[in-house]
């Protein structure tokens, strides 16, 4: 049984609702991982840092931006999901996780531990259902919800009170997608995106679409018949070669729209009224960085300023009181390592 709150959180001392922060673990630092050159970021016995140092250094921007009251990180276990059982060719396509990659996932762990983070990793299931999870049980409970993740199936759980920020390049330029970000991308509404997405089709996680049929046309007939369902229903009004082509793979489509929609009911240890922030363990987190040569003083400023202990000793910042938000612009080429010190 999951560990939930039986009723609403209660609204922050000043009125505002809570904050709940979710980062996709394997997506953010896989991204970090290649956004950084690993000669650049290697310890002098040889271990490779990129990815714990854009990873660390995303997280300390994003916390100190946002300013979540709780936060948590989740994480893929293996390729071995309900999706690969149900498709086995599900994500066939990628190339093996570099070995360079992986072992830095588990010290990005031993860091996000030494923060007090609770990291989630369930077997059989993929960090995006945690998180749709989690998600969806903070908004009931009364959270607003932020989703950082660079999976665009994400896009499906955007709403009034939840957000994700979705990284555009590398991992330093964030973009704010609401509802009414959803609509001006894709002209669609969040609910509308796992419809959408099982016609387009997904060679990232070797999904294929419907020959002759691009994000517009998927867009369009979404629009005009309303939903997947209807237009699996209606398939026969679907004029044209692409309509053709629609019923030719329509096996094939529906089992697209199965697993690109989140599950949001995974059994989890806990619940969201336990996912708020607390101290740091500084020594060891300040152990880690050293053992791990990042001895950049930006970085360790940054991390630790956004320490809940150090926020309490000094206060509420002017930007916290005024609610800094990210307005979704995107950094221009050659500032990502600028904005990584």
């Amino acid at each position: 049984m999951v560990d939930t709150a039986s009723k609403k959180t209660d609204t922050t001392p000043g009125g505002e609702r809570p904050r709940l922060m979710l980062m996709d673990g394997h997506s953010l630092a896989y991204r970090a991982f290649f956004a950084l050159p690993a000669e650049n970021f290697t310890t002098a016995q040889g271990q490779p840092t990129n990815a714990i140092y854009g990873f660390a250094s995303m997280l300390a921007n994003t916390l100190r931006d946002e300013a979540p009251t709780h936060f948590a990180v989740a994480f893929d276990v293996s390729r071995k999901t309900w999706r690969a059982e149900e498709f086995t060719e599900y994500k066939a396509n990628r190339a093996k996780t570099p070995d360079e990659f992986r072992g830095q996932v588990e010290l990005i762990g031993e860091l996000l531990d030494a923060m007090a983070v609770r990291r989630f990793a369930v077997e059989g299931f993929e960090a995006d259902d945690v998180i749709a999870t989690l998600a969806t049980q903070a908004e009931a409970e009364g959270f607003d919800v932020l989703i950082v993740t660079g999976d665009r199936d994400s896009f499906q759980l955007v709403s009034e009170h939840t957000t994700v920020l979705y990284p555009t390049k590398g991992v330093s330029e964030l973009t704010r997608f609401t509802p009414e970000k959803v609509f001006e991308k894709y002209g669609l509404t969040p609910a509308q995106y796992p419809d959408f997405a099982a016609l387009r089709g997904d060679p990232s996680d070797n999904l294929p679409g419907i020959p002759g049929v691009g994000e517009k046309t998927a867009a369009k007939w979404i629009n005009q018949f309303g939903s997947f369902a209807e237009l699996v229903e209606r398939a026969e009004e679907v004029k044209g070669k692409a309509g053709q082509n629609f019923r030719d793979h329509l096996e094939s489509v529906k089992l697209n729209r199965r697993l690109t929609e989140m599950v949001r009911d995974v059994e989890l240890p806990v619940g969201v009224s336990a996912l708020e922030r607390a101290a740091y363990d500084r020594k060891s987190v300040a152990m880690i960085l050293d053992t791990l040569e990042i001895r950049n003083p930006s970085l360790r400023e940054r991390l630790f300023a956004v320490d809940p202990a150090a926020e309490e000793e000094a206060g509420p910042s002017p930007a916290a009181q005024s609610g800094v938000e990210l307005d979704g612009s995107v950094l221009s080429t050659g500032e990502l390592a600028p904005w990584l010190a």
